[in-house]
Order: C-alpha cells, then structure tokens, then sequence
C-alpha cells in the first residue's frame, strides 16, 4: 500500500510503498482511509518534539494519528488509529470511532476532531462552561481557535473576546460569533488596556489559551486584583505556539480567584475520553452536517505529501490529505 513514512525521527516523511496492517486480535479493525487531516500535533510528534513522543523510536513508522475511511462493510466512520492513518489503509481500535452522519464530507469529518478535543474538551471538562458567561480566546485564529469560537457560543457563552495576530482571519471571527476582537500586533500598553477594560466591565470567566508566552503573561497582568474580591476566572492552557515557559508572579495568584490547568493528551481521563467518542464528537459532526459549524480546510493528495508537509496553510485552514 502506498503510505506517508518517516525513517529517522525529524525527517520529512516521504511517499513510499510499505507493508499493509493486519489486525491482531478481535478488537482491531482494518479501516480504508479516505481523509487524514495534517495537524501541528501530528507534526510535533513526528518530529519527537511532542511531549508524548519524545522517547520513542522511529524506524519505517507511518504518520497520521486519525482518520475517516470505511470499514469492510462500508460504514463509514471516524477513528484513532493504532497505526499510521496517512495510508491506505490503517488499523483502528473498535472503541475509538464514530459512525459518520449524512450531510458531512470526509474531509470535514476528519478535519474537526482535532480541533474539537482542542476546545470542546477544555471547555466541557476544564472549565466547565455555563450559558451567559464570557470566554477568552488566545489565538483564535488558528484552526482550533475558529473552532473554539463556534463552539463557546453553542455552549452559551454570552461574549467571546479573541486575540491574534492575523487582522482578515480576526474580523472574520466575528462571523463565527466573536463579540470582539484585540490584534496581537498592538504595543503591550494597549493590549493590557484593552484586556482591563473588557475584565472590568464584563468579567471573563473562561479563557482557552493557544498561545502561552508573553500575551499569557499579559492576560495573566490583566486579571491581577487589588485586594477586593474577584470574579473566579478558569484558565485552561491548550497549546504553546508562542513559547514554553513565562513569568508568573505570585501576587496575582494570590489576588485573584484563579483556576489554572491544562487540557491535552494525559489531562483527560478515560471517563472524558469515553465521552469525547460517545457524545462530543457525534454531536459536533451532526452541527457540521447540517452546516451549524463552519470548517475551513485545504486538501492535497496523500502523493503529494513531501512537498505539502511543512506548507504554510494561511487564513487559519487545516491541511487535508485526501486518499
């Protein structure tokens, strides 16, 4: 079968022939893959620059963590894969896939989970969003971020406050039920200015961060009180793209009504993930078959992939291979 191998962790994956997979016990299945999306985790991991990467070998290892093909009977589903899903054909756990509705192509299908245990899962399970509230999106205009938008307002978030860096992709958040937006762009006087003034007139209660680093570091600023009691605000980090590490000062832990924690792979437990297969995803890909969720994607052929791997994908798409 033809498939995306990498043979030396860090490298490009090439396109290549190699072996077909063959289930190993009764709760394997053979799925025949028709869209895998491309996403910075997937990148990561191959890379071994993600944290659950980072000790393992690679040798001949086919990419691709999930997918969207059919089964043998012609189900059409979701799914993790146990190998490589960036293939023809890949083998997936029974428990870990979604049927598919009408109305949903594959690659829309395949390119939501991703971003929907991006956001919906830190917003379920971390913060655990009520109707009325106000969100906070640092760095939505990726593609988890634009996702995170939809799905805070149909969890009832009263307003969304989103911060980036691309002025188009921010303005056409507001089409997605952003109530308004702060460039990234701006000096760090009137970013903090602005965050303060949203805080103090509509307190935030949630904010999804995508970015870490020094915006984190100014919103953290913003939140800092002065001694009165505060509104309790749910600070969940999901992603890093601005850098690692930032200073934190104690007295704003210690001034404020803080919730800080993480959502990502080893945060969730296997109650959440259950749901996240059981419900979350079978719900997001209804909204999306019935046009309730806009997803904004780039495909490229599984033949292609040397020179699409590391392309700049603009205005906060996800890259699709299409088998």
């Amino acid at each position: 079968m033809k498939a995306a191998v990498i043979y030396k962790k860090g490298e490009m994956p090439k396109y290549a022939e190699c072996a077909e997979p063959i289930p190993q016990n009764e709760n394997e299945i053979l799925l025949s893959v028709k869209a895998v999306a491309i996403t910075n985790l997937d990148k990561a991991k191959a890379s071994g620059k993600h944290y659950s990467s980072e000790n393992q070998n690679q040798n001949e290892t086919v990419i691709g963590s999930d997918g969207v093909g059919l089964l043998e009977d012609g189900t059409r589903v979701y799914a993790r894969g146990i190998t490589g899903t960036i293939a023809e054909k890949a083998i997936i756990e029974k428990n870990r896939m979604v049927p598919l509705p009408e109305g949903i192509s594959n690659a829309t299908a395949a390119a939501m989970p991703n971003a929907v245990a991006g956001s919906a899962m830190a917003l379920r399970f971390r913060a655990g969003i009520k109707p009325g509230e106000t969100v906070l999106i640092n760095g939505a205009t990726g593609f988890t971020g634009q996702m995170a938008v939809q799905i805070a307002k149909y969890c009832g978030a009263k307003k969304i406050i989103v911060t980036g860096r691309n002025k188009k992709t921010l303005e056409n958040l507001l089409e997605l039920g952003a109530s308004k937006t702060i460039s990234l762009k701006q000096d760090d006087e009137t970013i903090l200015s602005q965050l303060k003034e949203i805080h103090q007139s509509t307190p935030i209660d949630i904010i999804l961060d995508y970015l870490w680093g020094h915006s984190a570091e100014l919103i953290f600023s913003a939140l800092k009180g002065n001694g009165a009691f505060t509104n309790k605000v749910r600070f969940v980090s999901i992603g890093s793209m601005s850098g690692d590490n930032i200073q934190l000062s104690s007295g704003i832990l210690r001034s404020v009504d803080l919730q800080l924690s993480g959502s990502g792979l080893g945060s969730w437990t296997k109650e959440e993930i259950k749901l996240l297969f059981s419900e979350i995803l079978p719900e997001m890909f209804l909204l999306a078959a019935q046009n309730k969720l806009i997803v904004n994607i780039e495909e490229v052929s599984l033949i292609d992939i040397e020179k699409m791997w590391n392309k700049e994908i603009s205005d906060g798409k996800r890259l699709l291979v299409v088998i």
